[in-house]
């Protein structure tokens, strides 16, 4: 382990400010001077032979940390750890591989067998109205016109984005400043929090029951102040349990009292075996509802609408014109056609009750071994445990790979995430003996007396 000392690191940073700390650290970790293991001097001391106060040296460090070039090992020291700059998804990165995996539910995603086929669609994209125009449309007006009947608000306007999580990362990027705090129902999809964490927002948990989030959750958390709420308002893509439109409601009236920005997130879409849903025509100004067409229709097609105010949608916008102005014209007519064409539409309704009746006898199977587990739909179910890692282990025994519910909040959660959507009936039955298992509580042995 080499130690870098005071001076001599003092003597590569020119720039006093925070940000130009971190910018020339920064490169004399990627040139090597500062190698992956070094441990960099104290705090105290570096900021002295900077002439600088320690706390500007802090934000500095913070900022390297947050892209994991450095961490800080408590008393032991600040030590470089890597030379990519790239902020990774932490939870997301960290899912794993398991294609060796007898039975792999550590992933919520569609039957690829359930899939509609979407040849002709692709065709009749390739004719798509403003075909390979430069001129940046928000959306396609033929895939507005299919789209407003279906919508569950009168949303002043649309914007087509690249999938559902491309439009939550861009709506928030471009309307949430950092530092900012943001409220979000729980459990969370994981690359939502990943998105918030690389935001450096500050991340409140709306508790969750079987009829969606919680006023009293709600209400609390109000009184933070937070700058937006996210909500799944069909159903939750951790859970399978629907927002009941009771509870939609009476969410409704403890966010009168508030002005946060309200995001819906309906990351299922068309596979949800609910009606859609929405405050937007509530709170019309400060309402953004996205729509996701992924797991419905193919992942492939990387298609998402939001609608918002005018204004919203205008800012949103504008934040893209940095990188992708719109969204290719061929999958929006893709889309459209699907969403027009009457046998897509019945192979879609047979694949979403298909991912109701393979969750939910999963979920019937748990509730005879004593695992409490209310039925819903979509691509998974969230279980009980009384410990995440003596379950995963147990599971991984018997070539099975889950993930934990800590995944997907801030700490342990005491449950399990199990993918559903692939799973075949004749797996069923034993995957629920095993899970038994693994949701009882750990055996310890104890000393000897």
């Amino acid at each position: 382990m080499q130690n870098i000392d005071s001076e001599t690191l003092a003597g590569h940073l020119k720039d006093r400010s925070a940000t130009g700390i971190a910018r020339d650290t920064a490169t004399l970790v990627r040139n090597g001077v500062l190698p992956v293991g070094a441990r960099l001097p104290s705090l105290r001391d570096l900021a002295y032979e900077l002439k600088i106060s320690p706390s500007t040296l802090s934000q500095a460090w913070k900022e390297l940390r947050r892209l994991r070039v450095l961490t800080g090992r408590g008393r032991n020291g600040t030590f470089v750890t890597g030379s990519s700059f790239a902020p990774r998804p932490s939870r997301v990165s960290a899912q794993g591989h398991f294609e060796r995996i007898a039975l792999n539910l550590s992933v919520a995603v569609p039957d690829m067998k359930l899939l509609p086929p979407l040849g002709e669609a692709l065709d009749y994209g390739t004719h798509a109205e403003g075909l390979n125009s430069y001129v940046r449309v928000r959306i396609l007006p033929e895939l507005e016109r299919v789209l407003r009947p279906l919508w569950p608000n009168n949303a002043a306007s649309m914007l087509a984005t690249n999938g559902g999580y491309n439009a939550l990362y861009t709506a928030l990027h471009a309307l949430v400043p950092p530092g900012s705090v943001v409220a979000v129902e729980a459990p969370v999809p994981m690359r939502i929090l990943d998105i918030l964490e690389d935001l450096r927002v500050s991340i409140l948990l709306v508790e969750n029951d079987v009829y969606g989030p919680t006023p009293q959750s709600l209400h609390a958390i109000l009184k933070e102040n937070p700058s937006v709420f996210i909500l799944q308002p069909r159903i939750s893509a951790v859970t399978g349990l629907f927002l009941h439109p009771d509870r939609m409601q009476e969410l409704g009236d403890i966010l009168s009292k508030s002005d946060a920005l309200i995001i819906e997130d309906d990351g299922l879409g068309d596979i949800s075996l609910a009606p859609p849903q929405s405050l937007g025509d509530r709170f019309p100004d400060r309402t953004i509802h996205i729509r996701s067409f992924s797991k419905a229709y193919g992942p492939d097609l990387r298609m998402a609408v939001l609608s918002g105010s005018e204004y919203l949608v205008e800012q949103i916008q504008s934040y893209r014109a940095f990188s992708a102005a719109w969204t290719s014209r061929i999958l929006q007519a893709a889309v459209s056609w699907l969403l027009q064409d009457d046998e897509t539409q019945r192979l879609v309704a047979t694949a979403t009750k298909t991912y109701r009746d393979r969750r939910n006898l999963l979920a019937r199977h748990l509730r005879d071994c004593g695992v409490d587990v209310p039925d819903g739909a979509g691509l998974c179910l969230l279980a009980p445990v009384h410990s995440e890692t003596f379950a995963l282990i147990t599971l991984a025994a018997h070539d099975i790979a889950a993930l934990p519910g800590s995944r997907f909040s801030m700490h342990e959660t005491g449950h399990i995430r199990l993918g559903t959507g692939r799973l075949e009936p004749h797996e069923i039955e034993r995957l629920a003996h095993v899970f038994k298992l693994s949701a009882s509580e750990p055996f310890i042995l104890s000393p000897d007396p």
